[in-house]
């Protein structure tokens, strides 16, 4: 019986060893260059135990960049990943074939976790359908709208900032932009004041931070969910935390409730959506677009706040960073909100923002060297052949494209560590292929809510940049290190800076 049991045992491992080495042929035998794997994590051993996966990827870009392929193979766990690094491939894989890459991958459970179906998230007609939906909340027009909320943020931000330094010259940034982002999402999401200066510990920025800083579950686990999602909404797997999810659905639900009730109207997105619920129009005189139910309000309420809180204040923060670290660089930004300003008698107005081009360019090339998301993830909703090529990629086949690699290639952008605005001044942009620049993705499924990030960001860093100067000190971490954890490519301790106060 003993021997019995030894030869099951055996045999169960001798299976299990060669279908792990069969696994780890997967590229070998379509003649795709690939990275030799390690059992059990494959080519992601160090992800969030030792550093972020910005690192892992630049590292494998670099290998297959010395072999000249277009594309490259890894494994994670035991899943095969296809790297994609032609920048031709990307535009057809992104746009002119789309349809045979349209999902991201990622994890939701609409049962078990209803904030988590949300419109990055979901996948097929439905995204489709709530894709058509909410873009026209999205329109310059409708942001526009929203500017004497976000102006409103900016005057409270820079009071406290004036108040803090009587303390303290030294700043931490991250904390206080995270403070601002937040104050700007709750009053054009939800309409309520959060005051986070006043209050740095209140409701909504208490569960952002949980959200972000305490997952529910390791990276690695995360990853499992996704590669076997329908057994693991069978189980009732949830990403959120239950009390994250608790309080956001309770605020939602008020929100609804009192403005229906007081028939209260705002220019916020909040009021859109309840436009959508009520009646399926923006205008009451508009294009019927489609009804949208609660539950669909309060997933998109909840990745309106998450994509718009972390991303932008994270995006600010690096900027700043920046500019402390090139004195040069943070003069002629503030010369050219000082010169803007001017034009329009001292208002942060739409047009004011939209004119601050050097502004803008600073916080691209920011975006370039700190991307808030290291990687595009797309799944094969069909079998799929890459053109010019005999390689097959069968349904359900993940393929990833490493942007922060793709930012610091000296190929695409010389001298890559160094924080050059002038990259994207029109000139510079119209000789470089767009494709190598994606902090936002592309394609349909694009980031609806850039143009806001923008707009949220370049008000906020004008109002600072108009009163106050950056400079880097004795707690300025040089390099930025970047947070393990964090889905985000946040800093893993803060961001020190000094702040003078201008004559």
């Amino acid at each position: 019986m003993f021997l019995q049991l030894v030869g099951v045992v055996l045999a169960i491992v001798l299976s299990l060893f060669a279908w792990i080495h069969r696994r780890y042929h997967f590229w070998k035998d379509r003649s795709v260059a690939y990275i030799k794997p390690r059992f059990p994590f494959g080519n992601f051993a160090t992800l969030g135990k030792v550093e972020h996966i910005a690192p892992i990827t630049q590292r494998h870009y670099d290998h297959f960049k010395r072999q000249n392929v277009p594309y490259g193979g890894v494994f994670m766990l035991t899943s095969p990943l296809l790297y994609i690094f032609d920048t031709k491939l990307i535009k057809q894989l992104l746009v002119k074939d789309f349809h045979h890459f349209p999902n991201r991958g990622v994890y939701f459970n609409e049962r078990d976790d209803p904030l988590s179906a949300h419109m990055f998230a979901i996948e097929g007609q439905k995204w489709r359908t709530l894709r058509a939906k909410l873009s026209p909340t999205f329109t310059s027009g409708r942001i526009k709208m929203t500017l004497p909320l976000i102006t409103q943020v900016c005057e409270r931000f820079c009071e406290h900032l004036n108040q803090s330094l009587q303390s303290s010259d030294e700043v931490e940034v991250h904390d206080l932009l995270s403070r601002y982002t937040i104050d700007v999402i709750g009053a054009c999401a939800f309409g309520i004041e959060c005051n986070s200066f006043r209050d740095p510990d209140n409701e909504f920025r208490r569960y952002g931070k949980i959200a972000f800083d305490k997952l529910r579950h390791s990276p690695l686990v995360v990853y499992l969910m996704k590669a076997f999602r329908a057994h693991a909404n069978a189980l009732g797997m949830k990403q959120l935390h239950d009390d994250v999810s608790g309080f956001f659905m309770r605020v939602v639900k008020d929100t609804v409730e009192y403005r229906e009730r007081e028939q209260i109207v705002r220019n916020d997105f909040m009021d859109l959506l309840l436009k959508l619920k009520n009646t399926g129009r923006l205008e009451a005189d508009g294009e019927e677009i489609g009804r949208l139910t609660f539950e669909e309000i309060a997933a998109q309420a909840f990745i309106f706040f998450t994509a718009g809180y972390d991303t932008s204040s994270t995006a600010m923060s690096y900027t700043l960073y920046e500019l402390a670290l090139n004195p040069e660089v943070q003069e002629r930004a503030r010369e050219c909100v000082k010169q803007t300003l001017q034009k329009y008698d001292g208002k942060l107005s739409y047009e004011a923002v939209s004119e601050m081009s050097y502004l803008e360019q600073c916080i691209s090339e920011t975006l370039r060297k700190h991307p808030p998301v290291a990687i595009l993830e797309r799944n094969a909703d069909k079998d799929y052949r890459l053109p010019d090529s005999g390689l097959l990629l069968r349904r359900g086949q993940k393929i990833m494209i490493p942007i922060y690699a793709m930012h610091h290639d000296p190929a695409h952008f010389p001298e890559p560590e160094q924080y050059r605005p002038e990259r994207f001044s029109p000139d510079e942009v119209a000789r470089r292929d767009p494709y190598c620049y994606l902090p936002f993705g592309e394609g349909p499924r694009v980031c609806i809510g850039m143009r806001f990030g923008s707009i949220q960001a370049k008000l906020g860093l004008a109002s600072l940049l108009d009163r106050f100067r950056f400079s880097a000190c004795d707690r300025t971490q040089i390099p930025v290190q970047y947070s393990r954890t964090n889905f985000i490519l946040g800093p893993a301790n803060g961001v020190w800076l000094r702040v003078e106060v201008l004559a």
